[in-house]
């Protein structure tokens, strides 16, 4: 065979090999976990049938223009001068064959096993809000076409206010309870 044959029947292997792991639910990346199983940001992990992705966590600010919109619909009173918001941005996807639905159950427990637990957000006043959804096969949440989905963060909001101990007390766990599972599911997150 001449070399120019062999060059694009090369090429092609891998290429071909690529696109039939798409869609593939083992396919979606995954990072070491660490002695006590969680993941870290930006990597998946299953919860219960969903799968879900912390897209970011971080601080907020009250006082920037675009954190301003993220505690909207905050119930709960303003944080005193030792504590602050911090919002973690989630995405899930159902990718089993029936319909699901997504959790609202999360917290987050510091090194020294302090817990905070979300602050609910008004979904009417902040179009960032996760709330729970049931999600058709291969559907996300958040939906295509809101806000939350097109926004900056690509992720539905589930806001708490944080102890700013808890800087000395990292890493952070987040932990996602779903339905029927004995034990949450955990990411460590980024602070």
């Amino acid at each position: 065979m001449s070399t120019r044959l062999l060059l694009p029947l090369a090429c092609s292997v891998p290429l071909a090999l690529g696109i039939a792991a798409c869609g593939n639910k083992q396919s979606h990346p995954t990072s070491p976990p660490d002695a006590n199983g969680s993941a870290s940001t930006g990597f998946y992990v299953d919860a219960g049938p969903i799968t879900y992705q912390v897209q970011i966590s971080r601080e907020l600010n009250p006082f920037s223009v675009e954190d301003r919109e993220y505690v909207k619909g905050a119930s709960a009173t303003p944080p005193r001068q030792d504590e602050e918001w911090f919002a973690v941005f989630m995405w899930a996807k159902n990718q089993t064959h029936s319909d699901q639905t997504t959790t609202d159950s999360f917290d987050i427990v510091d090194t020294q096993g302090k817990t905070y637990y979300p602050v609910p957000l008004n979904p009417s006043v902040n179009p960032y809000t996760w709330t729970t959804q049931t999600l058709p096969p291969g559907r996300t949440e958040p939906q295509p076409d809101s806000t939350a989905y097109y926004g900056p963060t690509l992720g539905g909001e589930v806001l708490f206010k944080i102890s700013t101990t808890a800087y000395a007390n990292r890493p952070l766990t987040l932990e996602i309870h779903a339905a029927g599972q004995a034990k949450p599911s955990t990411v460590l997150l980024d602070l």
